[in-house]
């Protein structure tokens, strides 16, 4: 379970109480600039912020930071590379390359410059990533931004079995099976097909319901199966 605490940073987002069950993915839509990609990295405690975050009941306040961000996920909408080869990222190459597969990447991909890497792989190679890490939260921003049909499905996919304890990292935390999810979409349908609740930013404030479009039109709207 997944708890954010009058979680907030004055002047950018009002306080947020919110929480997230076991097993449930929270989709968070709205306009751009709302303070969506804000939230999230308040979560994962890489900006000043105030409030509190806990993880079935342990406060990330008592957590040294590198434990926190172990158990805290986050996918950024344009992912940080350090190392001019993909390989220089994964020294798990075995348990990289089976992920990379199923997210249609050719293993020799880890042999690849980081410079001749597209946005989408990029940003599916950020997943195999986090996934490797063993997280207990994703914190997922525009995660299939970039992608085709086919990858969004893959990627999809791939996520909704690392919820329900499908997928298994090397950094794995105790516990791991009870994981949660928020992720960001301008993706109406996405956020149909993959959230148990919607929430919208609005001007730094959290509504219930599904941003619309430019109309700022919110509704209410439930999970529902691709077709």
């Amino acid at each position: 379970m997944l708890v954010l605490n009058h979680l907030s940073r004055p002047g950018l987002f009002a306080s947020v109480d919110l929480t997230i069950e076991a097993g449930k993915c929270v989709a968070l839509s709205g306009p751009s600039g709302a303070g969506k990609s804000l939230l999230l990295r308040a979560v994962a405690d890489l900006d000043p912020n105030e409030g509190d975050v806990l993880i079935d009941g342990k406060s990330r306040n008592a957590t040294h930071a590198p434990a926190w961000r172990r158990r805290v996920g986050y996918l950024a909408a344009e992912s940080g590379w350090w190392g001019d080869h993909v390989g220089d990222h994964f020294p798990l190459r075995e348990m990289a390359a089976k992920l990379m597969v199923r997210l249609a990447l050719p293993a020799e991909a880890l042999d690849w410059q980081i410079s001749r890497l597209s946005t989408g792989e990029r940003q599916r190679l950020a997943l195999v990533r986090m996934l490797i890490a063993g997280p207990r939260v994703m914190l997922l921003d525009e995660p299939t931004s970039s992608l085709d049909t086919d990858a969004t499905q893959r990627v999809e996919a791939l996520v909704e079995e690392w919820l329900h304890g499908g997928v298994t990292g090397a950094g794995t935390c105790e516990g791991s099976g009870k994981r949660c999810i928020i992720i960001v979409t301008h993706d109406r349908a996405q956020a149909r097909r993959m959230a148990d609740r919607h929430l919208t930013m609005k001007a730094g404030i959290l509504i219930p319901g599904l941003y619309e479009g430019p109309d700022g039109n919110v509704t209410a709207a439930e999970k529902v199966d691709p077709a």
